[in-house]
């Protein structure tokens, strides 16, 4: 992460609070909601999913505090609905024109090729808007200019160099994400810089290279007898190890590169900690068939909301208040009548 100064570091220590971020949820409570949005879901032939969003949302929202208030998600149901019913019609529509008119068809894929940016950048700004902490909502300012570099070019040119631009285009995306955001008028920043992503994308590709090799060396051993079952799960833990420190390394570095102004993250994940958690989750998940996904995400959330803290400068109560007058002065943006969202089913 580039340099730069601690929060605060010209106001003596009294004037810095640290608010812990805290998530209440209960597994076997969020498990109700889960399988009745899972049974009306299957019955009203995935009618029901914005309604099974919408309550999962704010669950999650609604037991994450900081600060002693609580996160609010604001969307309703049909606002999600008529996204998802316009992306199912326009991808009827493509299958169709390919079918029955190709030439049709690779029209209408070419301008989705356009026009998939621009959907990503509204649903970013829906998502964003249906999000508020103390009354006052989130925003996202985001170009389709920068979308559609975050999206495709500098995706495409990371393959073109071999990968080495990789971690260019994963920063590029997450600047793209953190420095469009604000809470009220207030504005986010990132400062994460290439090296930092460089080093993950380095231990990525040394965890993987060394469990492949072991892989190999295994594989090879086995031409020559019966593979031992014992040695065979060694290189599956080395990919589980690889692909859980990657992931704490990325959430890490992603909040403690993200800032409110003078406030800071601050994401303190502890590998031990986080793969034990991930491996209980997944061995309970797949033993029982997929019961235990609900309960798996509210323990992985408390796991990452336990290890963040929010580092105010000043007061924090006066900060809101400020916003909350900021944003009743400016309004509403016209733009919120062009917000949907086109988010999973989930």
């Amino acid at each position: 992460m580039t340099d730069s100064p601690e929060p605060g570091d010209h106001l003596p220590p009294s004037d810095i609070t640290n608010y812990p971020f805290e998530f209440r949820g209960d597994g076997f409570e969020f498990f109700k909601i889960w399988i009745v949005n899972l049974l009306l879901t299957i019955l009203t032939l995935g009618v029901y999913s914005a309604w099974a969003k919408v309550r999962t949302k704010r669950y999650f929202y609604s037991n994450l505090y900081f600060a002693g208030s609580p996160f609010q998600y604001l969307a309703q149901p049909m606002q999600i609905l008529i996204g998802r019913l316009i992306a199912v019609g326009v991808f009827l529509l493509y299958s169709v024109t390919l079918n029955f008119a190709p030439t049709v068809g690779m029209i209408i894929a070419f301008l989705l090729f356009f026009a998939i940016p621009f959907l990503v950048m509204r649903s970013l700004a829906f998502n964003a808007r249906m999000s508020a902490w103390r009354n006052v909502q989130f925003r996202f300012h985001g170009g389709y200019g920068d979308a559609f570099m975050v999206l495709y070019v500098w995706p495409l040119l990371g393959m073109l160099s071999f990968g080495l631009l990789y971690p260019y285009a994963v920063l590029r995306m997450n600047e793209y994400i953190v420095d469009n955001s604000s809470y009220g008028t207030t504005s986010f920043a990132f400062d994460a810089g290439y090296l930092d992503y460089g080093k993950i994308f380095l231990f990525a590709i040394l965890g993987f290279g060394l469990t492949g090799a072991l892989l190999a060396v295994l594989g090879a051993g086995a031409d020559q007898g019966e593979p031992n079952p014992v040695l065979l799960i060694i290189p599956v833990i080395g990919y589980g190890v690889t692909i859980v420190l990657i992931r704490m390394m990325m959430i890490n570095l992603y909040y403690n590169s993200s800032s409110l102004d003078r406030h800071e993250l601050d994401a303190e994940l502890e590998f031990p900690g986080y793969f034990m958690t991930c491996a209980t989750v997944f061995f309970l998940t797949i033993v029982t068939l997929g019961l235990y996904l609900p309960a798996a995400k509210v323990r992985l959330t408390h796991y990452v909301a336990d290890h963040m803290t929010f580092i105010a400068v000043g007061s924090i109560d006066d900060f809101v208040r400020a916003e909350r007058e900021a944003v009743s002065a400016l309004g509403e943006e016209f733009g919120e009548v062009f917000d949907f969202d086109i988010g999973s089913l989930a």
